[in-house]
């Protein structure tokens, strides 16, 4: 597993292939230690209604999937929970195409440019925030029960310099350590509301894993 370190001062269904090219960028490292974790959600197909979209207490966000060459997937600690790895997501602004918000959250929370979409699943999962994110979220002034999301995979077609977890300066970094891992170790080292999004994401690319 390539690992690296960063100086810092966060049912099977059809594929839907998908393509956008990326320029390229520089940048550092990060080293990661992961206790592994073993848990369990729900998630459901939402469809996109113009009367109840989102869901009322969800938020509209993207996921991104990006795996190397060696089909291993991008994976990083957040600086706030060092234990909860997660692959890269955010937030969609006010009628932004959700392929457009997943190459801006990919750059912004990675530095990663150089990158291809090329498969998304083709419908909508949420999650549920544990009731300790949704408490400390709270005090944030967000009443947020979860997240929808739109899932993208990307193949990273650069090199492993290009990632910086500081990503491009606009936004505050969210991770704290970096690695490539397996679908396997993605689910088992994340956070247990997450981790049934997870397998069910990773079974749609499975084509694109193997």
């Amino acid at each position: 597993m390539a690992m690296a370190s960063t100086p810092f001062i966060s049912l099977n269904f059809p594929l839907r292939p998908s393509s956008s090219l990326l320029s390229p960028s520089n940048t550092c490292f990060a080293f990661p230690k992961y206790p592994p974790k073993r848990a369990k959600i729900s998630t459901q197909p939402l469809a996109c209604s113009s009367l109840d979209w989102p869901p009322e207490g969800y938020r509209k966000n993207v996921g991104i999937c990006l795996i190397n060459s060696s089909k291993k997937i991008f994976a990083a600690s957040r600086l706030t929970v060092i234990e909860a790895w997660q692959m890269p997501q955010g937030g969609i602004d006010e009628g932004e195409d959700p392929k457009v918000a997943a190459i801006r959250e990919l750059r912004e929370e990675t530095g990663i440019c150089t990158a291809q979409v090329i498969a998304e699943v083709p419908h909508w999962v949420t999650y549920d925030f544990s009731p300790e994110v949704r408490e400390r979220i709270k005090h944030m002034g967000y009443f947020l029960k979860g997240q929808v999301q739109k899932w993208y995979l990307f193949k990273f077609t650069g090199k492993d310099e290009e990632v910086n977890l500081r990503g491009d300066g606009t936004e505050k970094p969210e991770f704290g350590e970096w690695s490539w891992m397996t679908a396997e170790q993605i689910i088992d080292h994340a956070v247990d509301f997450k981790k049934s999004v997870y397998k069910e994401v990773l079974t749609v690319f499975t084509p694109y894993l193997q």
